[in-house]
């Protein structure tokens, strides 16, 4: 008998063991989408962020300024806005050597900070995204990669000068899982981003265009750091236009509001607009 009450405990235990895991999973936060809204793919189409106001910046071809474009900076990506100051992505021809990130500061004064390319790097500068403490600026490239790129974030981290000029890379995100064509990042807390991308293979994860979640194995400090990636789930692809294929682009989490956006252009003659998919943790 006290055999068999010892096994009906330790199979009472293992259940209780297994209740609890699936419990935790069963109750994991998920996002839901919460809304839809339009904007003009010209003036909005390459990104969004939101301002401590609950207002969102938007970001599209039509928003590069002609100095900048006579530069040579004629593509600029999806933005972030930390501690009032607007972080943009710059990038230039095929042929360029260098990308540029521009700050804009609260009191609206715009800052050049150009980054010469290293070896093997790619030309795409697809967003820009600060970290929670202002310190760290992290951004990614087109295609294939193992990795997201970090610099010290221009204005706010005191390594950088004060007035623009040269960025070179801090170091990077070792990604453990290869992403593809990640068009937009933001950090949702200190060692967890969201990322868009506009990977429709399945090749990579089952999801068509997933949204993808990193956990970094801590804040970023600048020392060595890996990015566990998941595919939390695919974004929408909704349209009354059916020829041609979905772009997706930027990304944002409101962290005062506990929004989540994300942008996607539709195919054909609808791309003239742009869809953001608003979700909230439930």
């Amino acid at each position: 008998m006290k055999r068999q009450l010892l096994a009906l405990g330790s199979l009472l235990g293992a259940l209780a063991v297994g209740m609890s895991t699936s419990s935790a999973v069963a109750d994991e936060p998920h996002w839901t989408e919460t809304g839809t809204a339009y904007v003009d793919s010209l003036s909005g189409g390459q990104g969004l962020a939101s301002r401590a106001n609950g207002s969102l910046l938007y970001r599209g071809l039509a928003s590069v300024p002609l100095d900048l474009r006579i530069k040579g900076w004629n593509h600029v990506g999806d933005p972030d806005i930390a501690q009032g100051y607007v972080f943009d992505a710059y990038q230039g021809p095929d042929t360029a050597t260098s990308k540029m990130f521009a700050v804009t500061t609260p009191a609206g004064k715009r800052y050049e900070y150009v980054h010469q390319l290293d070896p093997g790097e790619k030309l795409n500068n697809s967003f820009a995204t600060v970290s929670p403490d202002g310190q760290w600026l992290v951004s990614g490239e087109w295609g294939d990669q193992n990795r997201l790129q970090v610099f010290p974030a221009p204005l706010l981290n005191p390594s950088t000068p004060r007035t623009g000029g040269a960025l070179p890379e801090a170091w990077q995100i070792t990604l453990d899982k290869p992403v593809r064509d990640i068009q937009g990042c933001d950090f949702v807390n200190s060692s967890r981003l969201l990322c868009a991308s506009d990977d429709g293979s399945r090749t990579l994860f089952p999801e068509d265009r997933p949204l993808l979640q990193v956990d970094l194995d801590h804040k970023l400090d600048g020392q060595p750091v890996t990015g566990h990636v998941t595919s939390l789930f695919a974004l929408p692809q909704r349209s009354l236009c059916t020829d041609g294929t979905y772009e997706t682009e930027g990304v944002d989490y409101d962290a005062v509001r506990g929004t989540l956006r994300a942008e996607v252009i539709s195919p054909g003659v609808c791309a003239v607009a742009t869809t953001v998919y608003a979700y909230r943790q439930q």
